[in-house]
């Protein structure tokens, strides 16, 4: 049984943490290698988005750029210095983090102003995310997601039992995340947006914030979001192409449609590796959105099973580094990554398969784009950093 705890003991948030995964006691700490399973599971789903954006992408790269290897060569040049960011930052002590959250905070907070700026700034279908880069394209909320989870651990952990309290633990922490997110959704990213909404609520949940108050902003958040969806044109389309795609199935419909088309076509053992029709420019998006739907047709329901179960073991290995913890932010700090990457996982194959809205969320580690995959391989070494500090269980 745990000890008795102060009002201002903020290891009460570890106890609060640990028996939602199961209970134990916790005693000296370990040193050990990092997750070795979690290192491995990354790698092969870094892989098969190295393998399915190369046969998604090259018959658009040919037509576009003349160059079938264009994306491809791109989402090497994106992994190097995704694995690269992975190898130091799991060489950094996670609780640094806290020492620098506030100067991170503003870094990313820099960049995100960064895009709504004539000339750097760039905008792909009515949405201005990115922000230009010696010929690339950065998109700053995709390293936002990270560190306001990091600053939400950080804050929680801090608080302890006084994030009861809704003035000094409730208000701070939804505070600032809800600058980072409001300006999400002024870039016009719903998505992006919901998910973050989502892993900061978990975490404050975890942490034992009353019930009532993430209820009461629940509640409280549904006219926006009503606002939000209604109040755009592209946003009521996807949500009457959800409802009845086939009414629409020449417009706003017609992506899902064809993602359909490829579900069925793939069948149980797939059409095979690179003989995909859907990506013969019916599927828009299918080598960044819609990848999954493309490897559903090219690898059947074995494919998606596959790709699918890896994200689970991740999801398992990424909660148990989190139960296993040695203090509170890393406890929090692994759950919110953890959450982070397996909801915007599981709602990409949700989208893709018609069960939500279109929402235009990458799928983490498989989809094209250099920001999503350096911002998750950089939470990866995070996670591995945590899981080389560990608390021993009691004999």
């Amino acid at each position: 049984m745990f000890k008795r705890l102060r009002k201002d003991d903020t290891s009460d948030v570890l106890d609060r943490v640990v028996p939602v995964f199961g209970p134990g006691q916790r005693t000296s700490t370990v040193q050990k290698p990092f997750d070795v399973y979690l290192f491995v599971t990354t790698l092969l789903l870094v892989l098969i988005g190295i393998l399915m954006v190369f046969s998604s992408s090259a018959i658009l790269a040919k037509d576009n750029f003349g160059d079938t290897n264009y994306f491809l060569k791109r989402q090497l040049t994106f992994l190097g210095i995704g694995l690269c960011c992975l190898y130091t930052v799991k060489s950094i002590p996670y609780r640094l983090y806290a020492k620098f959250i506030y100067p991170l905070l503003g870094g990313v907070f820099f960049l995100m102003l960064l895009s709504f700026i004539p000339g750097l700034s760039h905008s792909a279908k009515g949405a201005t995310r990115w922000i230009n880069i010696f010929g690339f394209t950065l998109q700053p909320s995709e390293f936002a997601k990270v560190v306001v989870i990091i600053f939400s651990a950080y804050l929680i952990s801090k608080k302890g039992l006084r994030i009861r309290d809704f003035k000094k633990g409730f208000v701070p922490v939804i505070g600032v995340a809800g600058l980072f997110i409001l300006m999400i959704l002024a870039q016009k990213d719903l998505g992006t947006a919901s998910v973050l909404i989502a892993v900061i609520f978990i975490l404050l949940a975890v942490a034992g914030t009353r019930m009532s108050y993430l209820g009461g902003a629940i509640l409280a958040a549904i006219p926006a979001l009503y606002v939000l969806i209604f109040s755009e044109a592209f946003r009521r389309a996807r949500i009457m192409a959800f409802l009845d795609p086939w009414k629409y199935q020449l417009d706003k419909g017609f992506q899902i449609i064809q993602s359909f088309v490829a579900f069925n076509s793939g069948g149980f053992g797939g059409v095979g590796l690179g003989e995909s029709k859907q990506k013969l420019f019916y599927l828009p998006e299918a080598h960044t959105d819609f990848i999954f739907s493309v490897l559903a047709e090219e690898f059947g329901m074995i494919g998606v099973v596959l790709v699918m179960t890896l994200f689970l073991i991740f999801i398992y290995h990424g909660l148990e580094i989190s139960k296993r913890a040695r203090d509170p932010f890393g406890a929090l700090l692994a759950l919110g990554i953890t959450c982070l990457i397996g909801l915007q996982a599981f709602i990409n194959f949700a989208v893709v398969m018609g069960i939500l809205p279109t929402k235009g969320l990458a799928l983490p580690f498989i989809s094209y784009g250099g920001s999503s995959l350096i911002a998750s391989l950089v939470a990866v070494g995070i996670l591995l950093n945590i899981s080389t500090e560990t608390e021993a269980e009691a004999k």
